[in-house]
């Protein structure tokens, strides 16, 4: 199967969800679209301690809380994996980006992170 492209929407859409957390006080350690072969799609993957915290559905739940208080619909709201910090994803991510200034914009792909194999990604944050 082919794999759907990335498109300015989407970017715009996950800047506009990324805005949305930190303007919420939201401090994210990780915010990336990724393109993972196991969903054989793009998926926004976000990451926070604030989410660490939560069961997974009250993190769900938190998200759509704090994305619709600025004024995003569900429409707008791409497939969204929020990922514990601890995640071997997060942490290697974390890792190897640790001393870059600055990440947004930088794309990744053809490589294992972590524990998983990434087709192609696009970076927005990476603390």
């Amino acid at each position: 199967m082919d794999k759907a492209a990335l498109v300015s929407v989407d970017l715009e859409r996950g800047l506009e969800i990324v805005n949305a957390l930190e303007h919420a006080d939201l401090r994210i350690g990780v915010a990336v679209w990724v393109y993972l072969a196991e969903y054989e799609d793009w998926r926004l993957v976000i990451s926070a301690r604030r989410f660490d915290v939560l069961e997974p559905r009250a993190g769900y739940r938190l998200l759509h809380h704090l994305t619709a208080a600025a004024g995003l619909t569900a429409e707008k709201i791409p497939p969204v994996m929020i990922l514990h910090m601890s995640d071997p994803f997060v942490r290697h991510l974390r890792r190897i980006f640790k001393k870059t200034k600055s990440v947004e914009g930088m794309r990744l792909g053809g490589q294992v992170i972590g524990d998983r194999f990434v087709e192609d990604a696009y970076v927005y944050r990476i603390s």
